[in-house]
């Protein structure tokens, strides 16, 4: 099994923002349709096969807050790099580049919906960090 797309909810006001924000990180748009949904595909990763996709979808108000608890994760190579690349385009981060105690190199923001993201880099440890079960 592997992970094909993930929708974000947002509201019609942060549709553009949206939009906009994930071209910058450097997501690829795919597809766009009446200013309510939009598909992005992920920049190529090692693994080989098809990219996976992030999704913004238009919600009611009426339906609560647009933006959930889930926590997004794109992983990079280098988070320190990453980061003052997205912060010369006017990105604001919420956290600065942190080593997290769990062996992961991380910087938080959210999107223009409220989504919190997380840029991060955890090389063997994301797999196979030093307290992984034995027999896994």
């Amino acid at each position: 099994m592997i992970l094909n797309q993930v929708t974000l909810p947002c509201l019609a006001d942060n549709f553009h923002h949206c939009l906009e924000f994930y071209q910058t990180i450097g997501l690829t748009l795919i597809v766009h349709t009446h200013d309510e949904y939009a598909r992005f595909e992920m920049p190529a990763h090692r693994g080989g096969g098809p990219p996976a996709t992030l999704s913004i979808h238009v919600v009611s108000e009426a339906l609560g807050p647009a933006s959930g608890r889930g926590v997004i994760y794109f992983e990079v190579s280098d988070v320190a790099a990453h980061v003052e690349k997205l912060t010369a385009t006017g990105i604001v981060f919420d956290s600065e580049v942190t080593e997290q105690s769990w062996l992961w190199t991380e910087a938080s923001l959210r999107d223009p919906a409220g989504n919190r993201l997380i840029i991060y880099h955890a090389g063997e440890a994301r797999r196979f960090p030093p307290w992984r079960k034995r027999d896994s």
